[in-house]
């Protein structure tokens, strides 16, 4: 009894089942004005964070940006020791040390080349002569960075600051005359850069000397201050005066050894002054080839100018000369004086010769 009404019950919901499959089922959502403002404001929110966490996604995954130009690496113009020097000595300054690139390719930077001296012996002449070559850049000024100390002290931030803006296929010159008579000078030099290249003209020291004290006679001429005669200040005591700087000035082997102390005698090319007054294009082309600058510098850049009395500068169209105070008329000297100061520099001369493994035309 109780199995027939089981298996009646059974086949009865088969049978309803049966009948749903065939039924199609629609199932109808009603949205209101509320429920779809929901639904857009749900929706936004859920296409802002996912923007936000794409936008993340990418900027982690993107490259370190390139700058447009490379930047500058000193150590690929810069010997090991200049590059500590330059360490040690932003370090004390407080800042570190930058050379200045500027967008279209100029760079700021310190000198490859100094011309150390000697005072009197021609060294604007030689500086005017260089910067007819055209991948040559000359501070206009006299630096007096390595000799004064107020100026060492600002660093050689400062130092290149007061170079020429110039590309980076060209050289860097400064000029100042006293470094090579300046005993701290060489070391100095050479803790900035050890390979650099030096420029040393020298003329015949008895003329230096007589030059030396013209420009000092013709200052105080013109501030209307005191002076006294060459003859004067030259000897005391019938001997000649050792204590006067102008001859001390003159002691060329003597400084040069201070020189040779931190540079081999390679690194420090002799100019003869002499000889560049009255014929500069060889001197000159001996000063391209040390430099290891292309022949760029002829004998159609200079001229002989009769009404100074020396050779003046061709730049294509444009001629120049040196300022007026240049190649002044030197003050008669009495001759038993000159002879006595000729006798006197004999023998530095000769220490001097020996020194460089070369003569000079010199009394």
């Amino acid at each position: 009894m109780h199995s027939s009404e089981s298996l009646g019950s059974e086949c009865r919901s088969q049978r309803n089942l049966s009948i749903l499959r065939r039924v199609p089922v629609h199932i109808h959502v009603e949205f209101t004005p509320y429920t779809l403002r929901w639904f857009n404001k749900s929706r936004l929110k859920s296409s802002m964070m996912a923007t936000l966490f794409l936008g993340l996604f990418l900027f982690l995954l993107q490259p370190v940006a390139v700058p447009s130009r490379p930047v500058f690496d000193l150590s690929r113009v810069l010997p090991p020791p200049a590059l500590r020097y330059l360490v040690q000595n932003s370090a004390g300054s407080g800042e570190p040390f930058r050379e200045a690139v500027f967008p279209n390719g100029t760079i700021q930077r310190l000198p490859q080349t100094i011309i150390i001296g000697v005072r009197k012996g021609g060294t604007r002449a030689l500086l005017e002569m260089l910067n007819l070559h055209p991948e040559v850049r000359a501070a206009d000024s006299e630096i007096h960075f390595f000799d004064w100390e107020g100026n060492y002290e600002k660093g050689l931030q400062w130092y290149s600051r007061q170079m020429p803006i110039s590309y980076p296929h060209q050289t860097t010159v400064e000029k100042t005359p006293a470094y090579f008579t300046s005993h701290k000078v060489p070391e100095r030099i050479y803790k900035m850069n050890q390979t650099i290249r030096l420029l040393l003209i020298l003329r015949d020291p008895t003329e230096r000397v007589i030059s030396d004290y013209t420009q000092v006679l013709f200052n105080r001429m013109q501030k209307h201050k005191p002076f006294q005669s060459v003859e004067e200040l030259l000897v005391r005591g019938g001997r000649i005066n050792v204590d006067y700087k102008a001859i001390n000035r003159s002691l060329y082997y003597i400084h040069l050894q201070n020189w040779l102390r931190y540079f081999p005698l390679s690194q420090i090319h002799i100019v003869d002054g002499d000889r560049l007054i009255r014929d500069p294009f060889p001197e000159m082309e001996k000063v391209e080839k040390f430099l290891r600058l292309s022949p760029r510098i002829n004998r159609s850049n200079f001229y002989f100018n009769k009404t100074k009395g020396f050779y003046c500068l061709r730049d294509g169209a444009r001629e120049r000369c040196l300022h007026e105070s240049k190649g002044r008329t030197h003050p008669p000297v009495d001759s038993a004086v000159l002879n006595k100061l000729h006798g006197f520099f004999s023998e530095p001369n000769r220490k001097f010769f020996d020194l460089v493994g070369r003569t000079f035309d010199w009394h």
